[in-house]
């Protein structure tokens, strides 16, 4: 692994960047996004809640540096290392503490003490299975906190109110109470897949008073698009889950939706109008189903722009199944359509249907089999 000083300054990017872009950092399997607006404007938070204002503090250039780790520039290094525990004589002034791929299994209450300036906690693939209630009260800078690939069966509690973005994916969770994320008025995006997440897991208001832009819950045991999610979001990914159907008012509240992933499920039928209440979708996945048919509505959503069909039960095309009649409906014309693995007989499929993408190219058709 490159040296993590090194990594830092893409770490900080990230700030001004969407937290799905993590191009020159540690690759969560995230796709790549739309570059749609930054920490601060998804939030809600003001200006001075991004980047530590490095310059304002005082350099102490300290000597503390915990027996085996690297540390440079306010970034310490103690990844890899078989650690049992959080390690000590961690300098007051370090902003990145990677702790990733070691054997911590317990957060205590002075884990973290003096550790104010902190931006980001990589905490990534350990065996944390419990948290003291206080062990984050000192990291009231903290942002980024990655904590995926642990034991954890529960959100941790008392999370900081400066957090930004939390990834907790790969763990143990069945269950998101009321009130778990109260007061993180800041958080913009929540990684949560990968755990046995089923839709009677989440409480009614367990995402109260969130404002998030980015949502995934892939790789749980979803049956259904959960009813009570943001209805800030732009991007939301429920995609290999065992979701059967979209009906009407699934989607009401997810008008803000840029980006829906919806791909790799068990999606049979999706009710006319279902889609209707995407005015802004750009991008839809629902690839990996049991459709049978193009969806209806598809024409009417004026900004789309890439759909993903291939690899379900589709026997025919429509001449108007994705553009609208007429010219000069269409605010955004499509560049990307994928319908191979289908048993479509695309000979067949007119010329016509396809009037409102920019490219021959962006059109994806064929490699069927039985």
């Amino acid at each position: 692994m490159r040296p993590l000083w090194l990594l830092a300054v893409s770490l900080l990017a990230l700030s001004q960047a969407l937290p799905f872009e993590q191009k020159g950092f540690w690759d969560f399997t995230l796709d790549d996004g739309l570059l749609m607006m930054n920490d601060e404007e998804a939030s809600g938070a003001d200006t001075t809640s991004g980047v530590p204002d490095l310059d304002s503090l005082t350099p102490t250039f300290s000597a503390m540096c915990p027996f085996g780790c690297h540390c440079h520039l306010r970034v310490v290094q103690c990844s890899d290392l078989g650690l049992k525990t959080v390690p000590k004589e961690i300098s007051p002034d370090t902003t990145l503490l990677d702790l990733q791929n070691n054997d911590i299994s317990e957060l205590r209450k002075d884990d973290f003490k003096g550790l104010q300036h902190l931006y980001a906690l990589v905490l990534v693939n350990n065996k944390i299975s419990k948290i003291h209630e206080k062990a984050f009260s000192p990291l009231r800078k903290l942002q980024k906190l990655y904590i995926s690939k642990n034991h954890l069966v529960e959100i941790p509690p008392n999370l900081p109110s400066s957090l930004v973005e939390l990834r907790i994916h790969d763990n143990r969770i069945r269950k998101v109470p009321k009130g778990v994320f109260s007061g993180l008025r800041n958080m913009n995006c929540i990684e949560m897949g990968g755990n046995p997440l089923e839709n009677s897991g989440f409480e009614p208001g367990a995402f109260d008073g969130l404002k998030l832009n980015y949502l995934r819950i892939s790789e749980a045991k979803l049956t259904g698009i959960p009813k009570d999610l943001p209805e800030s979001l732009n991007e939301l990914h429920l995609d290999h889950n065992k979701i059967q159907a979209i009906e009407l008012e699934d989607l009401l509240r997810y008008s803000k939706l840029y980006r829906l992933g919806l791909g790799h499920n068990q999606i049979r039928m999706i009710e006319n109008g279902s889609l209707s209440f995407l005015p802004t979708l750009r991008e839809l996945h629902l690839d990996n189903n049991k459709l049978s048919r193009v969806p209806a509505g598809l024409p009417d959503l004026k900004l789309l722009q890439v759909v993903y069909l291939h690899s379900n039960n589709i026997t025919k095309v429509g001449v108007n199944d994705f553009c609208p009649m007429g010219f000069g409906v269409k605010r955004a014309y499509y560049n990307g359509i994928s319908l191979f693995n289908n048993p479509v007989p695309y000979w067949e499929v007119q010329p016509a249907t396809f009037r409102c993408v920019t490219d021959r190219l962006a059109i994806q058709f064929g490699n069927y089999k039985k």
